[in-house]
């Protein structure tokens, strides 16, 4: 099967073939690596020069300031202003888009860990190139785990959560060794896993809102012998409310709704099963500005419960955002090479060919700016 981001760019390449006149693209990115934007980005451009007219469709500021020549912010399904990319500003966008100023987008973070809670030792997948992977994570900490498409980042979660299926290896959690042999085993040990590919493997189309928020943690809902529609009712509003969910009710079929909107949904459905370990594969793709700001505040507020969250992503200035920890992936393997401040000045990321990323560092007080710094770094070498 191939990675979602290969999926992405096949996409474009066949509406690109059809020689059309117009094309709309609508947040094409929201699965490809900063290279591959990059290639979209010349190929955008190419056709534009040959006098194709772009729709562009993205929540990215950064590429919709980059690649546009006007641009137009819809809000709550209307038409709010049109005007030229060149008078606009990432802080003018975002107002236009929620309606109001936005500030604080991301909190300071302030939390105390505490003691080890998750400890892996040499997780070997079966089906899949993920080898003697370890890594611990403390109580209330938030672990960020960046690598390229098809390092293994995404695989590394589903062998933890047991929906792959593991070769070798041991998952602790506070300091009792936990099997994980299939999704259900993983949620009564108290893990939750929020995928990647919602579609796919996170929603249930057929299904409505409330269904897909209780079908996690459907013993919480018992009333007796039966399931208390009130019970599961009060937690999906809650759900709806506290993940800021646009929707009719929470009777509608969830795959009706925006995948921003699915994604929230599925976050909430995780949220519900009151998890030790959180893990996020991707949790913001295809969210707006504002909610981003939201799941910084959701982060802050499981960190303070103890919940420890493991964060996935493509992106290294996302990670580095968000987390407390920021480590990278490449070729089924994680390194963890110092995590003292002064190691880290004196090292940073190699690249030896193409994609090919050999060493990583775990970084305890690094900012957004020296990670992505080395980051972009590489990506011009392998370029």
């Amino acid at each position: 099967t191939m990675p979602v981001s290969q999926r992405q760019m096949v996409e474009i390449a066949k509406a690109v073939s059809y020689n059309s006149k117009i094309i709309v693209f609508d947040e094409p990115t929201s699965s490809l690596t900063e290279v591959e934007v990059e290639h979209l980005f010349r190929i955008i451009n190419m056709l534009r020069d040959r006098g194709c007219g772009i729709i562009y469709i993205s929540h990215k500021m950064e590429e919709i300031l980059r690649i546009s020549d006007d641009i137009t912010i819809m809000r709550d399904g209307q038409w709010i202003a049109t005007k030229p990319a060149k008078d606009l500003t990432m802080d003018e966008i975002i107002r236009l888009m929620v309606g109001r100023e936005l500030t604080n987008r991301y909190p300071h973070k302030d939390n105390v860990v505490g003691e080890e809670l998750l400890r892996v030792e040499g997780l070997t997948a079966m089906y899949s190139h993920i080898r003697d992977v370890s890594f611990t994570a403390r109580k209330g900490e938030v672990l960020g785990i960046a690598g390229l498409d098809a390092s293994g980042r995404t695989e590394v979660l589903e062998n933890i959560f047991g929906v792959a299926t593991r070769k070798s290896g041991k998952i602790f959690l506070n300091g009792k060794q936990v099997r994980n042999r299939n999704a259900k085993e993983s949620i009564n040990n108290g893990f939750a896993l929020l995928t990647e590919e919602r579609r796919a493997n996170g929603i249930f189309g057929i299904l409505n809102i409330r269904e897909n928020t209780v079908i996690s943690s459907l013993k919480s809902y018992l009333n007796g012998p039966l399931l208390s529609n009130k019970k599961m009712s009060d937690a999906t509003e809650w759900s709806i409310e506290a993940m800021h969910i646009k929707t009719p009710s929470q009777y509608t079929q969830i795959r009706s709704l925006s995948g921003g909107n699915q994604q929230k949904v599925i976050l909430g459905r995780w949220l519900k099963t009151e998890p030790t370990v959180l893990l996020l594969d991707e949790p913001t793709k295809g969210l707006d500005s504002f909610f981003k700001g939201k799941f910084a505040e959701i982060l802050k507020k499981l960190k303070a419960e103890g919940i420890t969250t493991v964060l996935v992503s493509h992106d290294v200035e996302f990670c580095a955002e968000y987390a407390d920890l920021v480590g990278m992936f490449f070729d089924g393997q994680i390194v963890t090479t110092d995590t003292s401040h002064r190691f880290f000045g004196q090292n940073s990321f190699y690249t030896t060919a193409a994609n090919r990323m050999s060493r990583c560092v775990f970084q305890n007080a690094i900012t957004a700016g020296d990670v992505a710094m080395l980051y972009r770094k590489n990506l011009e070498e392998i370029r």
